[in-house]
């Protein structure tokens, strides 16, 4: 074997001794940054250098996106946060690897080989390997720059699945942010402005950004120290209003489950927990976005402050708090709980997320993103219903803001309840306002022939909001038995009369719960349409001129009136899911509650009797007097996504408006789902409705219904030409069971050949798209109708 010469050692040496010492020579023109970790910048190379002294030292790391591109279409806001992770530095060669590991997976167990099979048994995640720049007695110094300088939010990829087109990043216009990278004791904050280039696609991102071709938005990346282990796991039941969090105990016993199943909630303890009240020993205190105006600032503040008469209820003294963020802070930095105001283009959603620690669900951070937008709406809506309202005078605006607000501060109590750690209860509105975790729509009442807005939103936390934080907050002593503590809420709920059912029981495509609807108010669902549908009559009889200011264009009256026109949309909703609807709770073994039922019929079909009075022309026709006042739009005031669509060109369409509402009257009614459940329910109880009385009802109360009036005559025959292609829908779908398409093809081959319709163009029409969809059946579509105008004030839970 040959030697090697003298030489090739003492160059080795040198090269060895420049690579682990070139750092320490020019760390002096670096700044330093003293925190969780310290790290160093090289502003002359925009370089950022970590220092690691502990490997295998588990902490959260965050991504978030601190700058947005401001399109609720593309769902890139500021504030916005990535999903948090267990992660850790571990040596390889000459690289420090960033791991994270398979939490969902686990083996809660002093047998150390017990643990290590279950870890070998699933992968776990390498995001990224450093190579080593310098280490001294233990101390390692990596280059992270390029973890930074990555698309760790995936603006890339939500581009490219809204269709908006196909970027990369452009590392040349990409630098890191010093004004919001900053170090502390317990975590340190890293923010680098991204640019990504690319050939623009889609409008949405036209509409927003200078240059879409060059989209750079900021992103923000958090290292923080995980929690001590002083966090008490509650363990979830269904019934509680509260998340789940989950994972698999693979030391579990074979008798019991391997699911582990706890709530995520803030640490919160009594200073002293023997006190019937007492302090907390850390109350939970969230920030409001100082970026935020007034009086909307105050509206928030106040909405959110609700929650503490709940924590108050079970014995404690200003636990919860909301204060105004410093000037100074950084609504990403993970020590402040924050209520944010976000900015989009278009109206879109508010929602509620939070850093949890993913070992066991302790929530370290709520965040609370509420759309600005959203309370221009409201004041679209009480500008609609309010009976000439600028007859006055143009500032006339107070009590259209005032109902505004008093909507703000039930969304700021609502996407608070998110972040701590409560789902929605959809159910809520069965016991009058019973949560503000419900999506409320405003109550209106006729008085004296007007409208009363003095009742339209709650102004306090609900009688379920105290159960829940109960469930979920209250500190026990150490002679309590908690488990039956908690069985004692939850039952002493149920006897009051509480309901709780959340989003997948509740959303309207397909939903059957008869209680848990999505903007409804009352117990009785039907009885609250017809009562919204008087109330959207009057509102509609006094809509005039007076509804805009002086000066304003008649294009903005027809906008003003969109809201007003589909007023009854969500209470219509509700009303469609108790057809083939069932009664059900979220039960345990031993809790005595109702496990499920179906609805009875005389309810089934007193709402029906309601839902088909939004297929009457009579009821959904605009009055013609009121089309005078929607001239061809403006210059300088072009239709929007919340506009009125329709066929004729820049007239405004009066037909299609009706034609669009009952378009979504029937796919509700008549979906799929639905149709299968009808069948079923039949089947078990043969003195209840069926699929074949429902579809009876409809044709009845459309098709064969004529007006002498020409206009309202014209209307129904577009609401009756959407019945037929819902029945074909039906008759053509592989989804249902087979007899709904044997009743549905049944109904075809009766209007086919009917004699019952008497206008023999209409007639001959029926006829030949029947005839075209036997024919064709493969080719089959719903022709769409004119899409209906935005309208879902808020909602979605966004809960990490």
């Amino acid at each position: 074997m040959k030697k090697p010469s003298l030489t090739v050692i003492i160059l080795t040496i040198l090269c060895l001794s420049q690579v682990n010492g070139q750092f320490s020579e020019k760390k002096k023109d670096y700044t330093k940054y003293e925190g969780f970790y310290d790290f160093y910048y090289d502003e002359s190379a925009d370089k950022i250098y970590l220092e690691v002294k502990d490997l295998e030292k588990e902490f959260l790391y965050i991504p978030s996106l601190s700058s947005g591109i401001g399109s609720n279409d593309i769902g890139l806001d500021r504030g916005q946060l990535g999903n948090e992770k267990v992660v850790f530095f571990r040596k390889a060669g000459n690289k420090l690897l960033l791991v994270q590991p398979n939490l969902k997976f686990r083996a809660l167990t002093d047998n150390a080989l017990e643990k290590k099979s279950v870890e070998q048994a699933f992968a776990k995640s390498i995001l990224y390997g450093f190579e080593i720049e310098e280490e001294r007695n233990g101390i390692y110094i990596i280059d992270i720059t390029g973890f930074l300088m990555q698309d760790i939010h995936g603006v890339i990829n939500r581009l490219q699945r809204a269709d908006q087109g196909s970027y990369s990043l452009d590392k040349d216009k990409s630098v890191i942010a010093l004004d919001r990278t900053k170090a502390f004791p317990e975590n340190i904050e890293f923010d680098v402005t991204l640019t990504f280039k690319g050939t623009p696609k889609g409008e949405y991102v036209r509409s927003v950004v200078p240059n879409p071709g060059l989209i750079t938005v900021a992103q923000h990346h958090s290292f923080v120290a995980l929690p001590d282990d002083g966090f008490e796991q509650r363990a979830f039941d269904p019934r509680s209003g509260a998340y789940p969090f989950s994972f698999y105990d693979y030391a579990t016993p074979v008798e019991e489950s391997l699911i582990k199943r706890f709530i995520p909630r803030h640490r919160l303890k009594k200073k002293n927990p023997e006190a019937e009240v007492s302090e907390a020993v850390e109350p939970i205190i969230y920030y409001l976005d100082n970026g935020t105006p007034e009086p909307v600032r105050s509206a928030l503040l106040e909405g959110g402050r609700w929650w503490n008469q709940a924590f108050e209820a079970i014995g404690y003294k200003d636990a919860f708090q909301v204060k105004m963020l410093p000037d100074d802070a950084d609504p990403l930095d993970v020590r402040y709980n924050v209520i944010q105001w976000v900015h989009r283009s278009t109206r879109g959603w508010s929602y509620g997320s939070s850093v949890a620690d993913p070992r066991t669900g302790e929530i370290i951070k709520g965040h609370v993103s509420l759309g600005s937008l959203r309370i221009r709406q409201d004041f679209l809506i009480a500008q609609a219903l309010m009976n000439k309202p600028f007859e006055a005078g143009d500032n006339n605006y107070k009590p259209m803001l005032d109902l505004a607000l008093a909507r703000i501060r039930q969304l700021s109590a609502h996407e608070i309840g998110h972040t701590l750690g409560f789902s929605h209860n959809f159910a809520a509105s069965t016991n009058g306002r019973a949560s503000v975790m419900d999506y409320p729509h405003p109550q209106f009442s006729i008085k004296n022939g007007e409208i009363d807005f003095s009742n339209a939103y709650d102004t306090g936390i609900g009688e379920w909001d105290k159960v829940v934080v109960a469930y979920a907050y209250s500190d026990f002593s150490d002679s309590t038995n908690e488990r039956n503590a908690l069985n004692s809420i939850l039952e002493e709920a149920t006897s009051e009369g509480l309901r709780y059912i959340s989003d997948q029981d509740a959303r309207p495509q397909g939903g059957a719960h008869v209680f848990a609807h999505l903007w409804d108010n009352g117990k009785s669902i039907s009885e609250e349409l017809v009562d919204m549908l008087r109330v959207r009559e009057t509102a509609i009889n006094n809509f005039s001129i007076d509804n805009i200011r002086t000066n304003e264009a008649n294009s903005i009256l027809e906008d003003v009136f969109a809201p007003l026109y589909f007023f009854h949309r969500y209470q219509t909703e509700g009303a469609t899911k108790i057809i083939g609807g069932l009664d059900y709770n979220y039960t345990v073994k031993g809790d005595g509650q109702l496990t499920v039922a179906p609805v009875e019929k005389k309810v089934q079909k007193k709402t029906l009797e309601a839902i088909l009075r939004t297929l009457d022309a009579s009821e959904i026709a605009i009055p013609k007097d009121k089309l005078g006042l929607f001239p061809p739009r403006a210059i300088g005031f072009g239709r929007t996504r919340e506009s009125f669509k329709g066929k004729t060109g820049v007239s405004f369409d009066a037909l299609s408006a009706p034609e669009t509402a009952a378009d979504m009257t029937l796919g509700l009614l008549l979906h799929p789902e639905r149709a299968s459940r009808l069948i079923q329910q039949k089947a078990l109880d043969p003195n209840n409705i069926g699929l074949e009385e429902v579809l009876d009802e409809v044709v009845s109360n459309t098709i064969l219904k004529s007006s002498k009036d020409a206009y309202l005559n014209e209307v129904q025959q577009n609401v009756n030409f959407r019945v037929l292609f819902h029945f074909m829908n039906l008759a053509a779908s592989d989804e249902v069971h087979p007899q709904v398409n044997a009743i549905a093809n049944l109904q075809l081959k009766k209007l086919q050949n009917s004699s019952s319709i008497t206008d023999t163009a209409i007639k001959e029409e029926f006829k030949r798209r029947i005839n075209d969809f036997y024919e064709h059946p493969n080719s089959f579509k719903v022709v769409p109708t004119p899409k209906i105008p935005d309208g879902s004030p808020i909602g979605m839970d966004c809960f990490h």
